[in-house]
């Protein structure tokens, strides 16, 4: 069952495009405000590159707010930082390749086209208290998320 508001946010220490590991916690400590962390299903993928983009295209409203943003998917952190490249993105993507951090934020389909252990596409707004203040969880992968209601979250 996929996390909502009010619940604790799971820590996770993941992969970075870099190779270095990275916690929530890491992104905690950047002395920010709010983070927003999504989920996405695979890399190089129409709906996620979308997705992504969207965000790479908004990040100055994020860093205006004082909003860290990250992103997390299944695939390898070398297909990660290839797929980061070509986009152009300046946040941290993360590699959950074993699928810790997507299922202890409850965001795994059973079943993707086939392939076990995807992510849904979802997104959590994450106060500095660890607390989750936002939470959306897609069912339907080929939809994007709500970045007004996204947006609305963080300026509250």
């Amino acid at each position: 069952m996929a996390l909502k508001a009010g619940d604790t946010a799971p820590d996770f220490t993941l992969t970075n495009t870099s190779g270095d590991l990275v916690s929530l916690q890491d992104l905690q400590q950047q002395d920010k405000g709010d983070i927003l962390l999504t989920f996405f299903p695979l890399a190089f993928s129409s709906v996620c590159t979308d997705e992504l983009c969207t965000m790479r295209d908004n990040m100055k409203l994020y860093n205006s707010l004082n909003t860290t943003v990250a992103a997390i998917s299944a695939d390898s952190f070398f297909v990660l930082k290839v797929f980061k490249k070509a986009n152009n993105l300046k946040f941290p993507l993360l590699s959950d390749f074993n699928k810790e951090a997507s299922k202890a934020y409850g965001v795994l389909y059973d079943d993707y086209f086939g392939i076990k252990g995807v992510p849904k596409r979802a997104s959590f707004i994450i106060g500095n208290d660890g607390v989750i203040k936002y939470a959306e969880v897609l069912e339907d992968s080929g939809k994007l998320p709500d970045f007004k209601a996204i947006q609305k979250a963080l300026m509250s």
